[in-house]
């Protein structure tokens, strides 16, 4: 006789209609013993500001510029950055296994405030509108450009996750080619809309809602939820409740609305493991190419690594590398034990 199927207990694949990829859930290993990679979690104190530190306001960076005293955000292009802002002369023919083609782009560092020891969760709403209102223009001014086709606003937060300095600060890559995760993303949403005459988002959020087990926080003008195909283990996504192709799109409430999510979010995120909470995130919005996007919905992914506590870590490797993403606790899991932490950050209890 055969066993019922559960979902809470039996080994399944979901499928991710943003990427056309299918992942492995495997509920019941996380009954499994842990005696894996354990990272450092010293808390540190920082001060408000560091004198050898490159981001700080005032200080010189590596190339020899000095910052100003600045308050708030500030914003420079990336002293080493991965693109070069110059046209080249390229004639070569391409074809085959050898295909390369330049690319053309500008790299922004945005600082999010001059107080070396905050991050997103430490600091207020209104604080955070600001670093909002800077992405907006940031947006505005790169679009314009004849030769820039994407911008892609990101933040790497947490020395695991490769950043290199601690002060509260993203970055911008704004190149002329849309990348290839975008351009899969994009042809996912202009097929679904195609099809629906709605966007994928639209219709994806709608069932969310519904279902709401999945949902981490929301307020008037944004969810934030635990994707029903999520590969990493407390990974989360945001998305405007009302049709935006971009952040250039935002009213000011609406603004509000992000930076109060956003707050929520990354302060449940530090409560998780009352730890200072790594992650990769990102906005994912319609490309600057001068062409018409109704497909696009505005949205943010949040991938942090952390498992088990704040010393255990997700890794993504061989049959995530070699076959697709696997994960052990399902996202209905762990959406709900984020949705019952506090959002009042754990240094303030």
């Amino acid at each position: 006789m055969n066993t019922s199927f559960d979902p809470k207990k039996h080994p399944h694949r979901r499928y991710n209609p943003l990427l056309d990829e299918w992942l492995l859930v495997s509920p019941q290993r996380a009954n499994r013993p842990w005696q894996g990679q354990r990272e450092e979690t010293a808390e540190e104190n920082r001060p408000g500001y560091d004198p050898d530190c490159y981001l700080c306001s005032g200080n010189i960076r590596a190339n020899g510029d000095r910052n100003p005293e600045y308050k708030g955000t500030y914003v420079f292009n990336n002293d080493f950055g991965a693109l070069l802002n110059e046209e080249v002369e390229f004639s070569e023919k391409q074809s085959g296994f050898f295909t390369l083609l330049p690319e053309r782009g500008i790299n922004r560092v945005v600082c999010f405030s001059e107080n070396h020891s905050l991050t997103l969760p430490e600091m207020s709403v209104e604080h955070i509108k600001n670093v909002v209102d800077v992405w907006q223009e940031q947006f505005n001014e790169l679009a314009a450009l004849d030769h820039i086709n994407y911008v892609q606003i990101f933040e790497n937060k947490g020395s695991i996750m490769g950043c290199s300095n601690p002060h509260p600060h993203g970055q911008i890559w704004a190149q002329s080619s849309i990348p290839a995760m975008v351009q899969k993303t994009q042809d996912q949403l202009k097929s679904y809309y195609e099809k629906n005459k709605r966007t994928l988002l639209e219709d994806y959020l709608e069932q969310e809602i519904t279902a709401g087990e999945r949902i981490v926080t929301e307020n008037e003008h944004f969810v934030a939820l635990v994707p029903f195909w999520a590969s990493w283990p407390y990974e989360t996504m945001m998305i405007s409740k009302q049709k935006r192709e971009n952040i250039a799109e935002f009213s000011e409430d609406e603004k509000e609305s992000f930076a109060a999510v956003l707050k929520d979010l990354t302060t449940i995120y530090d409560n998780l493991f009352e730890t200072s909470f790594p992650y990769s995130a990102g906005i994912h919005q319609s490309p600057t190419d001068g062409k018409e996007h109704p497909e696009w919905h505005f949205h943010m992914h949040f991938y942090p690594p952390l498992l088990r506590s704040a010393e255990v870590k997700k890794f993504m490797v061989g049959y995530e590398m070699l076959a697709e993403p696997q994960r052990d606790i399902t996202p209905e899991q762990s959406a709900a034990i984020l949705r019952n932490l506090s959002t009042i950050h754990y240094k303030k209890k």
